[in-house]
């Protein structure tokens, strides 16, 4: 993680923003009495975060209240960031949180709960429904709402647009084949299409995917199959895990990302996001799957070289893995500090200040409008799959005991990967640690 925070931290991102038009938001219902001069907001060490503070100086024009970001290290970024709300006073007003955060941070009391003040300042329906339910809400569905939408993210695919192109390799193609090379739709079409380009000898790979064993590459790589084969992590609407995750749907998802974990570059099968991004950067892989953070810096390198599509599907069903995070504002912060962070809070979910937003280093929006519109969808080659990810977007557990379900997630499906164990047999065990872990904490 430390390496995918390098190379974030680095990237030059580009966009280009759409045209603008009349604001959803409104900062009439803000409370304004004595705000301080200055807020601070709290978030991990990467270009979205400057991108911020600069929108965070308009801010300041306007209100007279400045805004500081401080960005933490990623990989302490977690652990900071609890420790700092066991203090009397947080030094953060804002805390721009990890989506699996939120079940932590709403029932400990740790985020001030927005539910009832939010509508007054943003209509809710211009709030995609995804990000709003993965990113704000807890329970997730639940319509309470610990935060607004901030980062707004997803896996895509990344793919060598010239390779696709090249008549030989197209001619060569559909010989072994029988169809069209063209960017892949279905898992199995990106097999294939992996398996063409496979060539170590020339040092030229398949694809590059997250597949890590710290925190949660393997988990977040795995798990843009695992709902299209008709597997799941627990049921739908409950905390149930046993027969939900431990079924043949699970491993078949499974089953299949391991066939790809031998169609890339030496040491596939342990990639960290960084790693993966480096695996394409160098020019040596077909088809790359990370996250669109990623996407404008390597647009900005190979230019139209490359191109940019959704993670594949299977049997009609597509699922891209959320990422993103949202403003939370600190129950540990005083009265007009937390009445400052709603007026900045109102500020940033405005119409002409999202379309700011999207031009910043990976600043994308959850406002459905502009995802919706036609200018954002044209005005980069990574848009309009973005927007069409944000549709299908879906999030790893999400309560408090999220750290704990994320570890044994990431011990058994690795054994599974591996060889280390017969992938039904990690999977009935995994469903078993994940309702003792539930049931512990009073979840299940």
């Amino acid at each position: 993680m430390k390496h995918l925070l390098t190379l974030l931290a680095t990237s030059a991102l580009l966009a280009l923003a759409p045209s603008c038009s009349k604001d959803a938001g409104s900062t009439a219902n803000v409370p304004t009495n004595s705000p301080p001069k200055a807020i601070t907001i709290w978030w991990f060490q990467w270009a979205p975060a400057d991108g911020l503070a600069e929108l965070g100086r308009e801010f300041q024009k306007e209100t007279g209240i400045a805004v500081n970001v401080e960005q933490i290290p990623l990989a302490s970024y977690q652990e900071k960031s609890f420790l700092e709300f066991g203090n009397a006073r947080s030094r953060f007003d804002i805390l721009i949180g990890d989506s699996q955060w939120i079940g932590r941070g709403a029932s400990k009391g740790l985020y001030l709960e927005l539910t009832d003040w939010l509508p007054t300042v943003v209509d809710l329906k211009t709030i995609h429904d995804r990000a709003a339910k993965y990113l704000c809400e807890y329970p997730e569905g639940s319509g309470k709402w610990f935060a607004a939408p901030c980062e707004t993210d997803a896996i895509g695919l990344a793919y060598r647009k010239d390779w696709f192109e090249d008549p030989k390799e197209q001619a060569a193609f559909q010989a072994q084949y029988g169809r069209a090379l063209k960017v892949p739709d279905t898992w199995e079409e990106f097999r294939d299409v992996a398996t063409f380009f496979q060539r170590p000898a020339e040092k030229r790979y398949g694809c590059a995917m997250p597949s890590d064993r710290s925190y949660d590459g393997l988990t977040m790589g795995v798990q843009n199959l695992l709902w299209s084969f008709g597997g799941a992590w627990h049921a739908e609407g409950s905390n149930a895990v046993k027969g939900h995750l431990d079924t043949q749907g699970t491993a078949d998802a499974i089953e299949f990302f391991k066939t790809l974990m031998k169609l890339g570059p030496n040491g596939c099968e342990r990639l960290d996001y960084g790693q993966v991004l480096e695996a394409f950067d160098n020019g040596s892989t077909a088809m790359l799957l990370n996250y669109f953070a990623f996407f404008p810096g390597i647009e900005k390198k190979w230019g139209d070289k490359v191109g940019f599509a959704v993670v594949p599907g299977h049997g009609g069903k597509r699922v891209a893995s959320l990422g993103g995070q949202g403003l939370s504002i600190s129950t540990k912060a005083p009265k007009a500090s937390q009445d400052a962070a709603k007026q900045f809070i109102a500020w940033f979910l405005k119409r002409s200040t999202q379309e700011q937003w999207i031009t910043k280093p990976a600043g994308f929006t959850a406002n459905a409008e502009i995802l919706a519109s036609d200018a954002f969808r044209k005005a980069t080659p990574y848009n309009a799959p973005f927007a069409a990810s944000v549709d299908t977007m879906r999030d790893f557990w999400n309560v408090p005991c999220f750290n704990e379900l994320l570890a044994v997630t990431q011990r058994y499906v690795g054994m599974a990967v591996d060889g280390e164990m017969p992938t039904m047999e990690a999977l009935k065990k995994l469903a078993e640690e994940k309702e003792r872990i539930l049931k512990e904490n009073g979840l299940l």
